[in-house]
């Protein structure tokens, strides 16, 4: 099994907003903001290669939204998901299965495409599409808080197209899905989130999505004014960072843009960074 990480581009979002309740004469000193108060964060995924199948974790905010919306999240940089691929030799119907941590826009923006006739089609026409029965529920009949971050565009192409399939529990992973040996269910962020562990070169390596967007986030109280339910990020983050510490994971950051990944040690202070590097140092 080989694993990659993909870079989609570059965004900024409100500093307060990614760092909650924390100052920001705390939080700046980690993640450094510009004059409105926008920080810069990395829409990464994970392409995984195992025994013929080909499963891409995520696919960034995609192309299809208006300049409006691209105006709103100021987005920049080089990379592209098609780009990144072609790096690795291989291109969008190469991909067999696409695992969707959850569908805010950011996460699963790149799963559908917009013809130049204004059709809305998979951009994976060969994948079939894996999230779950709970969160796809919550997804397309949003609450007012997530409301803008669940786009229609984004979600109901994929199940009229007929390659939607659920992941039913942790525990039942799907044989399509042998590289991943579990998933952790997260409710804090938003309502059953998916957070993928594979074991790979030796480690354990977890795909951390929005339970741990960046290395700065790695102390408890720096949860995400984003989360709907903060106090139940907390929790599962400290679990997950204590195993994390434990048995040496690998982290691997979707929205930290100076770190692919990191591992934490136990400290007195709690579990803290221990070290950053990219993937393919491993």
């Amino acid at each position: 099994m080989t694993v990659h990480t993909l870079d989609t581009g570059l965004f900024k979002l409100d500093g307060g907003a990614m760092f909650g309740v924390v100052p920001k004469s705390m939080w700046q000193k980690l993640v450094p903001a510009d004059t409105n108060n926008m920080c810069t964060w990395a829409m990464r995924c994970l392409l995984v290669e195992d025994n013929g199948r080909l499963l891409l974790i995520d696919n960034g905010i995609g192309e299809k939204q208006d300049d409006k919306f691209r105006g709103h999240f100021y987005l920049h940089g080089d990379d592209t998901l098609e780009k990144s691929l072609r790096r690795l030799g291989y291109t969008s119907a190469d991909i067999t299965d696409v695992l969707l941590t959850h569908l805010h826009f950011d996460h699963c923006g790149g799963s559908v495409v917009r013809t130049a006739v204004g059709q809305l089609e998979l951009a994976f026409p060969n994948a079939t599409y894996w999230s779950n029965q709970s969160h796809w529920d919550w997804a397309v009949t949003p609450n007012a808080r997530e409301k803008a971050s669940f786009l229609k565009e984004n979600i109901l192409p994929i199940q009229e197209s007929g390659h939607l399939r659920f992941i039913e529990s942790a525990a039942d992973v799907p044989a399509e899905l042998g590289a991943v040996r579990e998933i952790i269910f997260a409710d804090g962020h938003t309502e059953k989130m998916m957070v993928p562990l594979l074991d790979y070169k030796g480690r354990k390596l977890a795909f951390m999505a929005d339970l741990l967007p960046s290395a700065a986030h790695i102390p408890l109280p720096y949860v995400m004014g984003y989360d709907v339910r903060p106090l139940q990020t907390l929790t599962e983050k400290e679990q997950v960072l204590r195993r994390a510490a434990d048995e040496n994971w690998v982290l691997v950051l979707e929205h930290d843009a100076a770190h692919e990944c990191c591992t934490v040690q136990h400290t007195e202070k709690g579990v803290r960074l221990a070290d950053t590097f990219k993937l393919s140092e491993l």
